[in-house]
C-alpha cells in the first residue's frame, strides 16, 4: 500500500513539474506595473518625434530605432538595428492572452509587406512611430489587426 502511496505521488509530481514547466510564466503585477512606468516615462520623451526613415534621434525616428532606444535605455537590452532582425530575437507567442506588456508587435504593411514593430502596452494598445503622426500610442484597432503579423517575447 505505502509503495503505491509513493508512486502515485511521485507520478503526480511528475505531471505538475510537466504541466508548469511547458506552461507559459506569467510576468508578476510589480513587474507589469514596472514595465508600463518604464514604456511610459519613455514615451513623455519621444512623444510626437517625427517619423523618418533611417532616424534614431528625436529629431527624427523610424520605428526600429525607436524599440531600439526603448530597450537600450529602460531595459538594458540590446536590439538589433532593423525590424527584420528584431523579429528574429526571443521567443514567438502563438497566443493573444499571453502577449505581455513590453512584447514587440510586428505587422507587414502594404504591397511590399514593409515590416513595422512596435511595443505592446496591454489593454489592446502599442507605442511605436507612426508615419503619419510621429511616435503616439495606438489600439490594436481593424488597420492594426487585418496587418498583423507577430508577437515576440524579449524580456524575461
Amino acid at each position: 500500500m505505502i509503495k503505491n502511496k509513493k508512486k502515485i505521488v511521485f507520478l503526480l509530481l511528475l505531471v505538475l513539474i510537466f504541466v508548469t514547466g511547458c506552461s507559459s510564466a506569467r510576468i508578476s503585477e510589480k513587474e507589469r506595473a514596472k514595465r508600463t512606468g518604464e514604456i511610459t516615462r519613455f514615451y513623455r520623451v519621444w512623444k510626437g518625434t517625427p517619423y523618418r526613415l533611417g532616424g534614431t534621434t528625436k529629431k527624427g525616428v523610424d520605428c526600429s530605432a525607436l524599440v531600439q532606444n526603448l530597450y537600450r535605455d529602460r531595459f538594458e537590452k540590446k536590439l538589433p538595428r532593423t525590424t527584420k532582425k528584431m523579429a528574429e530575437e526571443g521567443e514567438k507567442v502563438k497566443d493573444r492572452s499571453e502577449w505581455e506588456v513590453g512584447d514587440l508587435v510586428f505587422f507587414r504593411i502594404g504591397w511590399k509587406k514593409t515590416r513595422h514593430v512596435g511595443v505592446y502596452l496591454g489593454n489592446n494598445r502599442f507605442l511605436h512611430a507612426s508615419t503619419s503622426r510621429g511616435v503616439i500610442i495606438s489600439t490594436m484597432d481593424s488597420y492594426w489587426v487585418g496587418h498583423f503579423w507577430q508577437v515576440r517575447k524579449i524580456l524575461e
